[in-house]
């Protein structure tokens, strides 16, 4: 999802039973977005370690806890990457990077468009960086 769905959501638009949740994208559509059982668990850890009642799932560490803002998550991903000494670290790229392996592992692009809210195929396809090898695999698979 966008890092401004993600700010968005409160705690009441988890379905951890489904494990999805409706964000509201742009131009205010809904779409379902799903996360993989191992993000249920951080959730819930996370969810279980919190002290506050506010209602966004997603809140700053120190009292008062707010609801986290776009620019809070960068800063809090640029710090994990310098500490991890990776470069370029932004939300944006978890989204392209998550694009790219759906498209590397054979999901139609037509669903990853769909995962990702894109209106138009087209900027489904700017998304996807498709490596040179699977499009080797794919000519022999398709065409000989």
């Amino acid at each position: 999802m966008r890092v401004g769905e993600l700010v968005n959501l409160d705690i009441s638009d988890i379905d951890f039973e489904e494990r999805e949740c409706v964000v509201l994208g742009k131009g205010d559509k809904e779409r379902i977005v799903y996360f993989e059982a191992r993000t249920k668990l951080h959730l819930m850890k996370y969810l279980n370690s919190r002290t506050d009642s506010n209602p966004a799932l997603f809140v700053s560490s120190r009292r008062p806890h707010r609801r986290l803002h776009a620019g809070g998550i960068e800063t809090m991903l640029k710090k994990a990457g310098e500490s991890s000494d990776v470069k370029h670290v932004h939300p944006h790229k978890f989204r392209r990077t998550m694009a790219t392996t759906a498209i590397d592992r054979g999901m139609p692009i037509e669903q990853v468009q769909k995962l990702l809210g894109h209106e138009k195929i087209d900027t489904t396809l700017q998304y996807a960086m498709v490596k040179q090898s699977n499009v080797k695999i794919a000519h022999k698979k398709y065409i000989g």
